[in-house]
């Protein structure tokens, strides 16, 4: 299959990418294809889907309900407070 410059500039386009001249000459796009169609014909029955290559767990803590601090405990230090919030200067107009 003969991929077109057209083709190229329009993919490289839709990936944000600036390609020269001799980089798009460089482009082997039809063994990309190539090997891309040889993947799509292996017997692939025996094998379980996964969704990652290792076996990789969630490593994260548990979520777990705690108490929060006391927001008047926490206004205490703030310079200026309004309607139980820290009250800053205005930055954008």
């Amino acid at each position: 299959m003969k991929i077109t410059k057209e083709e190229i500039l329009h993919v490289a386009q839709l990936a944000r990418l600036r390609l020269s001249d001799a980089e798009m000459d460089e482009l082997n796009m039809e063994g990309v294809i190539g090997f891309a169609n040889q993947l799509s014909e292996l017997n692939l029955d025996e094998v379980e889907p996964t969704n990652h290559v290792s076996d990789v767990y969630n490593v994260l803590r548990a979520d777990e309900v705690k108490p929060s601090f006391d927001r008047d405990d926490i206004l205490k230090n703030a310079p200026s407070k309004e309607r139980g919030c820290v009250l800053v200067p205005k930055v954008v107009d």
